[in-house]
């Protein structure tokens, strides 16, 4: 009877000491924004013509194209390599924030353009803009909700 008592004892102190322990292991881990990246819209045209003639005789050919041109993936493996302090999900309603980027495709280097709006999860826009690369895009809205992100944590502190 003694011995089953002394081994009760040992449970509930043990287990005690675990429950205790729970929000130690908690606080060392830190919480990270989940993003949820919108659909890609993104759209490419190009094309071209040309013609010649002599005299009353003369030809013209062109070929245009172009359509959706979706980035999504594309974007997702940018954030993954440009805010490794994020979790991307692809559900919307677990997401603390929404990220809409488009990236226009079909223009020369020097006028391609990378538009960028990044929402908290209540639908206020804290940050947009638009940049000359993928990456640099990217970039800026992850130091956007990042920040936002930061602060939100030191208010509900507080």
């Amino acid at each position: 009877m003694r011995t089953q008592r002394i081994a009760c004892s040992i449970l509930v102190v043990a287990a005690l000491a675990l429950v205790g322990s729970v929000p130690a292991w908690s606080k060392g881990k830190k919480a990270k924004p989940r993003v949820f990246i919108k659909e890609s819209q993104s759209w490419e045209m190009e094309g071209g013509g040309g013609g010649a003639g002599v005299g009353d005789i003369g030809a013209f050919g062109g070929k245009f194209g172009g359509g959706a041109r979706p980035q999504t993936a594309e974007i997702i493996k940018t954030f993954h390599k440009r805010c490794g302090d994020c979790i991307v999900t692809r559900k919307e309603e677990r997401a603390n924030y929404v990220v809409i980027l488009e990236h226009e495709g079909g223009k020369d280097l020097l006028r391609k353009d990378n538009k960028f709006v990044v929402f908290r999860e209540d639908g206020d826009a804290i940050k947009s803009g638009s940049t000359r690369s993928l990456g640099n895009a990217v970039k800026e809205a992850c130091r956007a909700l990042m920040r936002d992100w930061k602060e939100s944590r030191e208010e509900k502190e507080e």
